[in-house]
């Protein structure tokens, strides 16, 4: 592990790389415990005058150099733990490297590594470095020819990207399979799998007539749970032909599920390799979540063939070119299949639900992180170590400036838009501004003289702007005026400066409505828009624009459909609020209301417990409103009734106290699952015989349907009401799918007696000890019960099922609880806890160390004992020889503040 500290990588500093490798060609003779690897690379100057050539390696040995068939002695180039420096005297030349790396101890799953008993590789963002030596660098395309030799008994499946070409047994007995990939590829974006799977397959015929195979590798006895991500995957590439007119453009498609990975999935050219989590499901194992979530990245991963694959980054400064943009296109992907085949009132809402689930997503993670130290635009300025950039910002803000300009354009303006970037970048590694001026270029043509000029410094700004919206309204001229007012205010590291950073307005495109006293939705007029939702274009610090023919005061409804990643400062009153929870026309404007309504509730039993105030006692005759309007779907009530998450109440605190934020839910939820007790029963009943006799299906109205009964048994026993431990005990015995038995096993062990939690625990283990990934889910759900603490994680620990070794089983107990369980980690137990296994997980996996190490990003912000005890352990953590630069890079950046 490197220990040095790291130095700073700048964006201005950017420089291409002095030569082209348009060929490589790799042999591997494969094995857990030593593979061998020979690159052969073709190399040509682009520098008239010689330089020097650097290769990025690590955790490598080199056994051997040449260079036209020459073979270097070590006084020919210069070798240390990180680079290979070679002085070529040519133009144009070969270059053959033999090397060797170590599979089974590499423990940071990045470039070749063991899993079970199969070899996966992950090279994004810099691992191929420790498979050869070579220019890790994205900015470096090169079509690549990849011989894969290996025991046939022990790995009967040589995968690696593009297309077969040819297999044979070789005269030693070991297996021999060549691929080529015709397109041009950085070298993250390689990929190698071998081991012995099963495999589903699915030939297609493209919209151009090609045929392709479609397969999902998965270990051998899962098969029977990949028939849905096949099926996603066509889906997949159906919809890539129709919504983006873009085809698939290999001969085969593969993904391979992998035990034991870092992140969610890897678009490697045509070869995907997955976390087994986001590929294996059926109504047994998996949840309704699951599915939709192997939906989603299934989606993703394919989508970057295209938006990642075929047109790649300059260099990594520019991430959210591919990840934003392509997020942007999953959840458009996901958002189409839940609404697909319903009538349009119907598809519009289900379109809502998709949306509400990514906004809360957002805002619980990429808003605190746009509000601590890690802050940075979603095109960073500089960064240490590219791996701790893989974050919300980049992925999720980097989507919704993605979504802006799809608002700005219109549909078919950013069609037209896409297309003319695939006309001029096809093949090429570019820029965010590449991006840009393509979206402009249409921009302009359908705004004569306007530009996205101003648009462009979302690309350069931290923080989420916070938008005030006052209205003025004159009923003698039926007059009303609406000024927004935008600022962004210093975060990050930003706060050092001296003077301050000042920020220049952004571009923000701003929907909003006027609803009559009644609820009635006013029509409204600018410019050449007309209609019940305006979007208004704020490019100024502040602007007003003025409605006419408001015939009474109006209540706005703002930022409808989340027109723009920012915070909206408004006075609603409460009965404001509570009249657009009722009546909005705009779902997901309508969810924000109500879900503004409940924040000012728990925000303020968070500072003084009172679940009988006016606010609370208005928030229940909403819900009681909303929990019989026969309008709404039960998908849409499930998220309406889903109160504001805990790290999205701490964002709103100015000094954060998050166990009174912990308390405060518990005790509105026992007041809410009292006082509508009869609304909860009535609705669970409903939509338990709505699916009572039919098969498991994960459709988004049985999805709906589940989801809704089971938030209703969740406050029917946190009312206390009676009965309610009976009916979780039943569900749980009785469930056809693991949906309602997890629900019915969540109940139990959250409200439940001792006798009952322990026994459905214990049962529910024995039942399934043998499937890694709904054991995950047993350990996650024991780490954020109510009433575990340190000591209960500590003997989970000692668990033979658990190991820190393997990603998801780590992210399953000692994520959740340092995450997700305010009470138990808010502790001088559980900052130690925390730290402890913070520096345990660095020693392992630095990537994975590095995600644990941002969970006190807040760490400033919090009430003085806690802030005191946090910092004491970042310390501790900064103290400890051989720290990773992955996480000293965080740890720095958190003490800075």
């Amino acid at each position: 592990m490197r220990t040095d500290t790291s130095p700073t990588i700048r964006r201005t500093d950017y420089t291409p790389y002095p030569y082209r490798i348009p060929q490589v060609d790799l042999a591997f003779d494969l094995a857990p415990d030593l593979t061998r690897v020979h690159s052969r690379l073709t190399v040509e100057s682009s520098n008239a005058q010689p330089m020097p050539l650097v290769l990025d390696g690590e955790s490598l040995t080199l056994e051997s150099v040449a260079i036209n068939g020459q073979a270097l002695s070590p006084a020919d180039y210069t070798l240390n733990a990180e680079t290979l420096t070679l002085h070529p005297r040519h133009g144009a030349f070969i270059i053959d490297i033999v090397s060797t790396c170590r599979p089974a101890e590499n423990t940071t799953l990045m470039g070749l590594y063991q899993s079970g008993e199969s070899l996966f590789t992950q090279c994004e963002a810099e691992g191929f470095r420790r498979i050869t030596w070579f220019a890790d660098r994205p900015d470096v395309m090169s079509r690549y020819t990849v011989t894969l030799r290996a025991d046939p008994a022990r790995y009967p499946h040589l995968l690696s990207n593009g297309n077969l070409l040819s297999t044979e047994t070789l005269p030693d007995g070991r297996q021999q399979a060549i691929w080529e990939d015709p397109h041009p590829k950085p070298c993250y974006l390689f990929a190698l799998v071998a081991g012995d799977f099963d495999c589903r397959e699915q030939t297609i015929t493209t919209r151009s007539g090609r045929t392709a195979l479609l397969q999902v590798y998965s270990d051998k006895g899962d098969y029977d749970r990949t028939a849905w991500a096949l099926e996603c995957l066509h889906r997949s590439v159906t919809w890539d032909e129709t919504r983006f007119n873009l085809e698939l453009d290999l001969d085969r498609f593969m993904i391979v599920a992998a035990r034991d990975f870092n992140m969610g999935a890897m678009e490697n050219k045509g070869l995907n390799v997955f976390n087994s989590a986001y590929v294996l499901a059926d109504s047994q194992t998996a949840t309704d979540a699951t599915y939709d979530a192997i939906e989603s990245v299934i989606g993703h991963e394919y989508f970057h063939n295209w938006t990642g694959n075929r047109i790649t980054c300059r260099d990594w400064f520019q991430l959210s070119l591919k990840e934003g943009l392509t997020v942007f296109r999953d959840q458009e992907f996901s958002a189409d299949m839940m609404a697909r085949g319903l009538p349009a009132a119907e598809a519009a809402s289900a379109r809502a639900v998709k949306r509400i689930d990514d906004v809360t997503a957002l805002r619980s993670a990429q808003f605190p992180e746009d509000a601590g130290p890690m802050a940075h635009p979603i095109r960073p300025e500089s960064y240490q170590e590219i791996g701790n950039f893989y974050t919300a910002t980049v992925y999720e803000k980097g989507a919704e400036i993605i979504r802006m300009q799809h608002t700005l354009l219109g549909e078919e303006g950013f069609q037209a838009g896409m297309a003319e970037y695939f006309a001029r970048h096809d093949g090429q590694a570019v820029t965010c501004d590449d991006f840009v001026d393509a979206m402009d270029s249409v921009y302009q043509q359908q705004r004569p003289g306007e530009s996205l000029s101003v648009f462009r410094r979302w690309y350069s700004q931290a923080g989420t702007p916070q938008v005030n919206v006052t209205l003025d309204y004159d009923a003698s001229t039926r007059q009303c005026a609406v000024t927004l007012a935008q600022q962004c205010a210093p975060v990050g590291v930003e706060k050092l400066q001296n003077p301050p950073t000042t920020k220049p307005p952004l571009h923000i495109p701003f929907a909003l409505g006027l609803l009559g006293p009644d609820g009635r939705a006013f029509t409204l007029k600018s410019g050449d828009q007309c209609g019940e939702t305006l979007v208004l274009d704020l490019k100024e610090q502040r602007q007003t624009w003025v409605f006419n023919d408001i015939d009474a005061q109006p209540v706005p409804s703002l930022l409808r459909g989340f027109s723009a990643p920012v915070i909206v400062d408004y006075a609603y009153t409460d009965n404001e609020l509570a009249l657009l929870a009722r009546t909005d026309p705009e779902p997901f404007a309508r969810w924000e209301a109500a879900q503004l309504l409940a924040t000012r509730c728990l925000l303020a039993m968070a500072q003084t417990p009172d679940a009988n105030s006016p606010a609370v006692n208005l928030l229940v005759d909403t819900w009681r409103t909303l929990a019989t309007d026969p309008a709404l779907g039960a998908a849409y009530k499930a998220r309406m009734f889903t109160l504001p998450g805990e790290r999205i109440l701490m964002e709103k605190m100015p000094v954060i106290n998050p166990v009174a934020i912990a308390r405060a839910r518990r005790e509105l939820r026992t007041r809410l699952g009292a006082a509508l007790a009869s609304e909860w029963q009535r609705l669970y009943q409903t939509q338990a015989d709505r699916q009572k006799g039919k098969p498991y299906s994960p459709d988004p109205a049985s999805a709906g349907a589940r989801a809704l009964q089971n938030c209703a048994l969740g406050y029917l026993a946190a009312g206390n009401v009676a009965g309610a431990d009976t009916l979780a005990q039943a569900q749980y015995d009785n469930a056809g799918n693991m949906t309602d038995r997890m629900a019915g096993l969540s109940t139990l062990v959250n409200y439940g007696n001792t006798v009952q939690r322990e026994a459905a625990l214990t049962s529910f283990y024995a039942q399934w000890q043998h499937n890694p990934l709904v054991i995950d889910r047993w350990f996650a759900l024991q780490a954020t019960a109510q009433g575990t603490d340190v000591a209960a994680v500590r003997a989970l620990m000692q668990h033979p099922a658990f190991t820190l070794r393997n990603p998801n089983r780590a992210r399953s107990l000692v994520f959740q609880f340092c995450l997700n369980n305010l009470p138990g980690i808010y502790c001088d137990a559980g900052y130690d806890f925390w730290a402890e296994q913070v520096i345990a997980l660095d020693a392992l996996n630095p990537e994975i160390a590095a995600r644990l190490s941002r969970a006190f990003d807040h760490w400033a912000r919090l009430v003085p004992e806690a802030r005191n005890a946090v910092k004491q352990r970042l310390e501790r953590i900064q103290q400890h020889a051989g720290l990773s630069r992955n996480v000293e890079e965080i740890i720095s950046k958190a003490l800075s503040l």
